[in-house]
C-alpha cells in the first residue's frame, strides 16, 4: 500500500448525496472530473472489472458471444429508426472534420441491427446472442447520486436475433435466467418487476431492481400474487361504484382564488377525488388537456406511451398558452365546450365513472359543480393515466400493494421487429422468403451495480464488499513497519497468499495503527490479518470486515481461514487474473 494510489479522505465530500457516492470518494476509488463524469482509480476500477467478470462469465455460459463496438455511432442508422430526432437532448451529438454527424452511443439497438444486416442471411444462422461491455453516454439534465446517474457509464448490452416470436420468448426467458444467476452471484437483494419500455420500444420489458432506500426508482409489489411493477408501469386499480348515484343539477360556483385542487375542495366541500384535475400541456406544439381525479398524479410514462411521442416534446403550458390556446385561465381549466374544438382532451377512465364532479369553468374564479361525463363534458377516454400510490390494491388479491425503493441494475426488452424493420434487416426463412428478425435487448448497468452493492453493504465505518467483487480478498496490516519481525511475518504471509492465487494487499505504510484500521474499514476488504506485537510468537489477529470479531491464531491458521472463505465464496468463479 506504500506504493498504491489510493487517496482516501477523512470527511464526507460536500457534494456527495448518497452513501455509495460518499464512500467511493472517501475510499479513493473514484474522482469527479466534471458534472456526471468520473475517473475510476485503481481500487474502484478493480471492483468494476470484477463485476464485468461475473457478467461476462454468465453471459458466455448462457450462450452469448462478446464483441466490442465503437462508442461513436453514425447518424445514418439513427435516422433510419427515427430516433436521431426523437431520442432527445440526452444524446451527445458531434461532427467530424468532414462535417459527418455522429453520436456518442446512449444505447445500441440500431448499431447491433446494422451490424448483422446482410451478414445473417439464413434462418440456419439463427438464433444469435451477441453482447458488449462498453461505455455509454447520456447528457443527463441533472446528474446526481455519483456514478448512479452520470453522463458516462459502463454498461453490458446484449441483443438476440430470432426467427419468430416464439423463439424470441425463449431467448428472453434465457436471458432472464442469466440475470438471476448474475445478481445472485453478486449477492444483491433485488426484485424483478414489469417495466416501461420507454424510448426502447417493444412489447414487453422487465427491470431488475436492487432494493435500496436511496434508490431513485419506486416499485410496487404484492406478497399474495406475482404482481410487481415500477411505479411508471404499474396499472392503477380501484373500484368506483356510483352507477346508482343520481346526477344532480349542474351549477356554476364562484370560487375566488381557488387555483389548486386543495383550495377547490375546501371551498366547495367536495372531496379532492371528485374535483377533476386539469393538466394543461403542449405536445409537439399542440395543446392537450388531460383530466384526472383531483387526488391523483399524472403518470407521464403512461401518457407518453398513449400519445407515442417522446417525453421531451411534452411541456407544461404557460399562462399565456392557456389564455390563447384554450380560451381559459390558469388554475380554472375544465373539459367544457368553452375549450376550442381543435384541442385534444384526454380523460382518465376513472373520471368518467364518477358522478357530480367539480370541474374548471374556464373563467377566472369559477368552477362547475355536479358535472357529469357526457352530459356536461366529453373527451377521449384513456384507460389509465395515473401514478400508482400507497394504498392502491392488487387486482388479483384485492389486498393493498407494498412499495419499495430501488436502483435499476438490469433491464430486458422484447423489441420484436421494431428495429429490424427500421434498419431493413432481413433473413431468408426455410421457404426462401425474406423475414425481419425478432429482436430482444438486455442491459446491465455495470457501474450502477457498484453503487447498488455499496448501498446494500456498508456501515458507519465504510464499505463491506462481498468477496466476489472486493478489490482484494485480503488485507494484511503490519502495525509497526520498523519492527523487522512484524515486517518479516507480514511479508511472508503476503507472498504465501499470492502464491496460492489470493488477491492480497499489504499495508506497509509508515502510519499509525488507527489510520490503518480506519482505512481498511473504509475500503471494505472482506478478510483481514493484523500483524502486531505477537509476531515473534507467530500469532496474528484474524477478522472479517462484516463481523469485525478479532481472534488470535497462528499465521498458518490464518492462511487456512482465508482459503476456506475464498473456497466457499468463489468456488464457481474463475480467477480474476485469467
Amino acid at each position: 500500500m506504500s506504493k498504491f494510489y489510493m487517496p482516501t479522505l477523512r470527511e464526507d465530500p460536500a457534494d456527495a448525496e448518497i452513501e455509495s457516492h460518499k464512500l467511493l470518494l472517501r475510499g479513493g476509488m473514484i474522482r469527479r472530473s466534471a458534472s456526471g463524469i468520473y475517473t475510476y482509480l485503481p481500487m474502484g476500477y478493480r471492483v468494476v472489472r470484477k463485476i464485468e467478470n461475473v457478467v461476462r462469465k454468465e453471459m458466455d455460459n448462457f450462450g452469448a458471444q462478446e464483441i466490442l463496438m465503437s462508442a461513436l455511432q453514425p447518424r445514418e442508422i439513427w435516422d433510419m429508426s427515427g430516433r436521431w430526432e426523437t431520442f432527445g437532448p440526452e444524446m451527445f451529438k458531434l461532427r467530424d472534420r468532414n462535417d459527418r454527424e455522429f453520436c456518442l452511443g446512449p444505447t445500441a439497438e440500431e448499431y447491433f441491427t446494422d451490424l448483422v444486416k446482410g451478414e445473417l442471411k439464413s434462418y440456419k444462422q439463427l438464433p444469435l446472442n451477441i453482447y458488449q461491455i462498453q461505455h455509454k453516454y447520456r447528457d443527463e439534465k441533472r446528474p446526481r447520486f455519483g456514478i448512479n446517474r452520470s453522463r458516462e457509464f459502463i454498461m453490458k448490452d446484449a441483443y438476440t436475433f430470432d426467427t419468430n416470436e416464439e423463439n424470441l420468448e425463449k431467448a428472453y426467458e434465457n436471458m432472464w435466467k442469466s440475470y438471476e444467476v448474475i445478481f445472485n452471484r453478486l449477492e444483491l437483494d433485488y426484485k424483478v418487476v414489469a417495466g416501461d419500455s420507454g424510448a426502447m420500444g417493444g412489447n414487453n420489458s422487465h427491470e431488475f431492481i436492487a432494493l435500496s432506500e436511496t434508490g431513485e426508482g419506486v416499485i410496487f409489489y404484492s406478497e399474495g400474487s406475482e404482481f410487481a411493477a415500477t411505479d411508471e408501469k404499474a396499472p392503477v386499480y380501484y373500484e368506483i361504484n356510483e352507477e346508482d348515484v343520481a346526477e344532480e343539477e349542474l351549477s356554476k360556483e364562484f370560487t375566488p382564488n381557488c387555483k389548486t385542487i386543495e383550495d377547490v375542495s375546501k371551498f366547495t366541500g367536495v372531496e379532492e377525488s371528485h374535483c377533476a384535475k386539469a393538466v394543461d400541456l403542449m405536445v409537439q406544439g399542440e395543446p392537450v388537456v388531460v383530466i384526472i381525479p383531483g387526488d391523483r398524479e399524472l403518470n407521464m410514462a403512461k401518457l407518453v406511451g398513449f400519445l407515442k411521442v417522446p417525453e421531451h416534446e411534452i411541456e407544461m403550458m404557460t399562462d399565456i398558452d392557456i389564455e390563447e390556446r384554450l380560451n381559459s385561465v390558469a388554475g380554472f381549466t375544465g373539459p367544457t365546450s368553452d375549450i376550442p374544438e381543435d384541442v385534444r382532451i384526454l380523460i382518465d377512465e376513472r373520471v368518467t365513472k364518477m358522478k357530480n364532479l367539480v370541474i374548471g369553468a374556464n373563467e377566472k374564479d369559477y368552477h362547475y359543480k355536479n358535472a357529469n361525463f357526457k352530459r356536461d363534458f366529453d373527451g377521449e377516454v384513456v384507460k389509465d393515466l395515473l401514478m400508482i400510490r400507497e394504498g392502491d390494491i392488487d387486482p388479483e388479491t384485492k389486498k393493498p400493494l407494498k412499495s419499495a425503493r430501488g436502483i435499476e441494475v438490469g433491464n430486458i426488452f422484447q423489441l420484436g421487429q421494431k428495429y429490424s424493420k427500421a434498419i431493413d434487416a432481413k433473413f431468408l426463412d426455410e421457404n426462401g422468403k425474406e423475414q425481419y428478425f425478432y429482436m430482444g435487448s438486455y442491459g446491465i448497468g455495470i457501474t450502477r451495480t457498484v453503487t447498488a452493492i455499496i448501498e446494500q453493504n456498508h456501515d458507519e465505518n465504510g464499505i463491506i464488499w462481498p468477496l466476489i467483487v472486493a478489490p482484494y480478498h485480503v488485507i494484511i496490516s503490519v502495525l509497526n513497519t520498523k519492527d523487522e519481525i512484524q515486517m518479516e511475518l507480514g511479508t511472508k504471509l503476503y507472498e504465501e497468499l499470492r502464491m496460492k492465487g489470493v488477491e492480497v494487499i499489504l499495508d506497509d505504510r509508515k502510519e499509525r495503527a488507527g489510520v490503518k484500521f480506519n482505512d481498511r474499514d473504509l475500503i471494505g476488504i472482506p478478510l483481514r490479518i493484523t500483524v502486531g506485537k505477537r509476531a515473534g510468537e507467530n500469532i496474528v489477529e484474524y477478522s472479517t470486515r462484516r463481523e469485525m470479531e478479532n481472534k488470535d491464531i497462528t499465521s498458518e491458521e490464518a492462511i487456512e481461514e482465508v482459503m476456506k472463505e475464498i473456497s466457499k465464496s468463489l468456488k464457481c468463479l474463475d480467477s480474476f487474473y485469467r
